[in-house]
């Protein structure tokens, strides 16, 4: 995949009846970061079972795959979105506020680094997915994003009781052993932070942006 930061190809998945298009991010083709460790992929998939924690189905079915052409790695399947289409241009479109506040309590409890524009895709369903969500779940505050057009207004209600449920239970297996125990922790201190504040967070600062923007 072209302008990608990271080794990242799109790939045919074949069953013995189906096929299927597929993002497979290896772990060796990962760029170092100074403030994330290694195996970046295991948070791709970690994030997809947050989402499905939370019955929100936002980030699509994200796999491991240890036997990939290129060693280890994660299987994201392909969205096929319309490309002209992105946060910038879908905000704009009343109908779908509910699902774009969705993915931005879904980044608050991640801790999502690099929200950018082009990572909300436009499905063929007519729903957004969110995808790249690699650098999630650091135990200090590194939330970027494109999405600060709902900030010091309410979070709707029926996420915050989404939130209260996923906070109450034990973390799902697939999700609790992709992350480090204070990872874990942290996840569970920033649920309750958003729960308690029940709005959605101003930036003063104007610097938690990520770039480049789409």
């Amino acid at each position: 995949m072209p302008d990608s930061s990271n080794a990242t190809f799109l790939v045919e998945c074949a069953g013995k009846r189906e096929r299927a298009l597929a993002i497979y991010k290896p772990a060796r083709g990962e760029r170092p970061l100074w403030d994330f460790p290694r195996g970046l992929y295991k948070r791709e998939i970690a994030a997809y079972h947050l989402s499905e924690a939370l019955g929100w189905g936002l980030v699509p079915l994200t796999l491991a795959r240890e036997d990939a052409p290129f060693g280890p790695g994660s299987l994201q399947l392909f969205v096929h979105a319309d490309f002209e289409q992105h946060y910038f241009t879908l905000h704009e479109d009343p109908r779908h506020r509910a699902r774009l506040e969705q993915v931005c309590v879904f980044d608050l409890v991640a801790n999502n680094a690099d929200r950018k524009s082009g990572h909300c895709l436009l499905g063929p369903d007519g729903s957004i997915h969110a995808i790249d969500n690699g650098l999630c779940f650091h135990v200090e505050p590194k939330l970027r994003t494109v999405i600060w057009e709902f900030a010091g207004e309410p979070i709707r209600e029926a996420a915050l009781d989404d939130l209260r449920r996923f906070v109450r239970a034990p973390l799902p297996k697939s999700l609790a052993e992709l992350l480090a125990k204070e990872e874990r922790q942290a996840l569970r201190a920033r649920t309750r932070a958003v729960i308690d504040a029940a709005r959605f967070p101003v930036d003063d600062s104007g610097y938690r942006y990520p770039w480049p923007l789409v």
